[in-house]
This record gives structure tokens, C-alpha cells and sequence, in this order.
């Protein structure tokens, strides 16, 4: 009886949970002569989407490398390491967790303005080269993790960044997948910054770019919208289903402490 009780609540979430991906893409297929690609041939054809795509293939790519190499350092650091003001130091960084992205866009914006970064790569990847969250879950799943192979590799006069990429990198395979699939989803879906802190149409972004495109001269343009919506959907969809097992294990173990 249980049994059939979890099956009935599985079944109704995976439900509500696929129902708007569902008609998101019935949506974007049915065109005024029934259904087709229509909408799509439309949504390359009629503005620069194909620079949308690069922009943001080329910001996600940037943040992701940034992300990966900054929060194992700074995640190897703090589970590793004992120094003076680490405590208060993590403690800063958990923090920030809880604050709105929002609060920082003005501070942001201004940052940018002086240094002359506005409507550049730069604005769009410099300040989220390096996430809270990432650099929490690193340090936690690090801390599960016994540091043997660490000390063999430093007695055998390995230096510290050696052991931190031959040695620890490898075993944060599974960390390391969630703080990628964590990453791009944030930053490939990311709308406000990257609206906020570009100017002209060839630094616009992928969600930047459906939004001003599906706009009609009266009402939304659900088709074009949708159409949009589900290309900029499937590289996340893609990604995670690859690192599915590793995103499972990488929470599982770190969230364990």
C-alpha cells in the first residue's frame, strides 16, 4: 500500500513538474497552418540569435572554468587548512548565500561603469567568477573526505598546487559536476545582470535576446517565445542529464556532514 502511495505522488510531481515544459513545447510547434519549425526557422532568421548563443556559450564557458578552479582553491583552503580568521572568513561566505543578487546590482553597475567594463565580456563574467554556494559545497564534500592521499603525495615532495589538481581535483569529480550543472544553469538563464550591464545588441545575451526578439507590437508573442525558450533550455537539459549520477553523488556525499 505504500508502495502504491509513493508511485501516485511520484507520478503526479513528475506530472506538474513536466506539464509547463510540455506545453512549452506544444506551444512553440503549432503554428496558424498546424504544426512545424516554423517559429524556430523564424527566431534564427529574423534578428542576431545566433549571437545570443555565442555570447552566452562564451560567458557560461568563461564562468564555469572560473568557478571550477576558484571555489576547489578556495573550498581546498578552508576544508585543509587552519588559519587565523578562517572561521569568520567562511562564515562571510555562507552569508552571502542568503542575500538577494539583486541587492548587489547597483553597487555592480557602478563597479563596472568606472572601470570602464560596461557592455564587455568582462561585466558579464568578472564578478560570478566564483560562487558561495560552490565554494560551501566543496569545502563540505571535502570534508568527508579523508586527506591520505594528500599527505602521501606531500611526503613525496609534491607541492601544493600539484596535490590541489592531480590529486584533489580528481577526487571532486561528483562535487565538481554539481558546481557545473550549478553554474551554467545559473548564468545561461541569468536575465537581469546581463540586461542591466549591456548597452548594444552583439553583447546581449541568449535570455536577454528572447525577450526583446518574442515582443509583438501589441501583445506577447507566445510562439517565438516559446520557440526561444526551448532552444535556450535544451544545453541545460543536455548538460544535466550527462552529469546526472555525479550531480546525485556530489550532494548526496556533501550534504552528509
Amino acid at each position: 500500500m505504500k508502495s502504491a502511495i509513493r508511485i501516485a505522488v511520484l507520478v503526479i510531481v513528475m506530472i506538474v513538474t513536466a506539464y509547463p515544459l510540455a506545453w512549452m513545447v506544444s506551444v512553440s510547434l503549432k503554428t496558424a497552418d498546424g504544426v512545424g519549425f516554423r517559429y524556430y526557422q523564424d527566431i534564427w532568421q529574423s534578428g542576431p540569435f545566433d549571437r545570443y548563443f555565442i555570447n552566452s556559450l562564451i560567458v557560461v564557458t568563461i564562468v564555469l572554468a572560473g568557478n571550477i578552479v576558484f571555489c576547489a582553491m578556495a573550498g581546498y583552503a578552508f576544508a585543509r587548512y587552519r588559519f587565523r580568521g578562517a572561521p569568520l572568513a567562511f562564515l562571510l561566505i555562507i552569508s552571502t548565500i542568503m542575500l538577494p543578487k539583486q541587492v548587489i546590482l547597483v553597487p555592480l553597475y557602478i563597479l563596472m561603469q568606472r572601470l570602464g567594463m560596461i557592455d564587455t565580456y568582462w561585466a558579464l563574467t568578472l564578478p560570478f567568477l566564483a560562487d558561495p554556494f560552490n565554494i560551501f559545497l566543496i569545502r563540505q564534500y571535502l570534508s568527508s573526505v579523508p586527506p591520505d592521499c594528500e599527505e602521501a603525495a606531500r611526503v613525496e615532495g609534491a607541492g601544493e598546487l600539484t596535490i590541489l589538481f592531480r590529486v584533489v581535483m580528481p577526487m571532486l569529480r561528483p562535487a565538481l559536476a554539481v558546481v557545473a550543472i550549478h553554474t551554467c544553469l545559473v548564468n545561461w538563464n541569468s536575465f537581469l545582470f546581463p540586461f542591466i550591464l549591456t548597452n548594444s545588441t552583439s553583447m546581449r545575451t541568449l535570455p536577454v535576446g528572447v525577450a526583446l526578439l518574442s515582443q509583438g507590437a501589441h501583445s506577447v508573442d507566445w510562439g517565438h517565445l516559446m520557440a526561444g525558450a526551448v532552444i535556450s533550455a535544451l544545453p541545460v537539459i543536455v548538460a544535466y542529464a550527462v552529469f546526472q549520477r555525479h550531480i546525485i553523488s556530489g550532494l548526496t556525499t556533501g550534504m552528509s556532514r
